[in-house]
């Protein structure tokens, strides 16, 4: 059997993610991932930590958690379950059936023989054991924000999906409180949003919260041209009609208006990430 922290490095490297992507994807820091990969944790990592590796980097349900279960089994807690799995126990029906037994351990008694759990994990059987007695495995969010405009002098012309598409985001930012699957983060330029928010600041928006009068909001028109602007429901005095009022923040700049119908999104800002000033 591979052993765990090999088999996780063959995945990233198969997947192209080098260690700060799965780091800031999984919210596992990356010296520990590296102490994962090349085998020098006495333990295997915690299950949850499991789950996320197992989200991130594609694996199926309770594939790496059941290995890790398997590694921390002591030998003699080993053969007491492989014995119960052979009596029919806990679903060892099904690997009696299958006739696993480990080198020179034949049945006792004339009865069933203890089963390999090394050869059970490998059938698949055992990982289905782990992943059935829950009803599934509990999913958990790795609360990655992708930031789609770090490179890009700017915001984004072709920001045109919520699922924004993986390992394609220049750069990631770990947000703990952020539960929104479709949350992205982009970098402020310019000035018009000052004193709140500040040239190279990072926004984090949320497409799952409805934007409301006097909200900063990432704006998205029809044409793919985005802004970041104060926003105002309002109506056109002449034509009645409902438009948009887009306000800096920044006194000097002066707002604009547009027609509500040419607004493609507006998503709501919800974090900011601010680089300390020395003093």
């Amino acid at each position: 059997m591979e052993p765990l922290g090999p088999r996780i490095r063959k995945q990233r490297r198969r997947l192209g993610l080098t260690l700060d992507e799965l780091a800031g994807r999984s919210g596992i820091s990356k010296p520990y991932l590296s102490l994962i990969e090349t085998g020098r944790v006495l333990n295997p990592p915690s299950d949850e930590k499991l789950r996320r590796l197992e989200q991130t980097l594609g694996f199926g349900d309770g594939d790496l958690l059941t290995q890790a279960h398997l590694q921390r089994t002591p030998r003699d807690v080993r053969a007491v379950l492989g014995k119960l799995l052979a009596d029919g126990k806990a679903g060892g029906a099904a690997l009696v059936n299958m006739e696993l037994k480990p080198p020179n351990s034949p049945a006792a008694d004339g009865g069933a023989a203890p089963v390999d759990l090394d050869a059970a994990y490998l059938s698949g059987v055992l990982q289905e054991l782990v992943v059935g007695a829950g009803g599934g495995l509990e999913k958990v969010a790795s609360n990655a924000v992708p930031v789609i405009n770090r490179v890009a002098a700017g915001y984004p012309k072709d920001f045109t999906d919520l699922s924004y598409p993986p390992r394609v985001a220049d750069q990631y930012v770990g947000c703990p409180d952020i539960s929104d699957k479709d949350a992205f983060a982009a970098r402020v330029h310019g000035d018009s949003m000052t004193p709140k928010y500040r040239d190279g600041d990072i926004v984090i928006f949320s497409p799952a919260l409805p934007p409301r009068n006097g909200d900063d909001c990432f704006v998205r028109f029809g044409d793919g041209q985005t802004t970041f602007k104060r926003i105002f429901f309002e109506t056109d005095e002449q034509s009645r009609v409902p438009v948009l009022r887009l306000q800096p923040r920044n006194e000097r700049h002066r707002p604009t208006i547009v027609r509500c119908d040419q607004v493609a999104g507006l998503y709501r800002a919800i974090y900011r990430y601010q680089r300390v000033d020395d003093e």
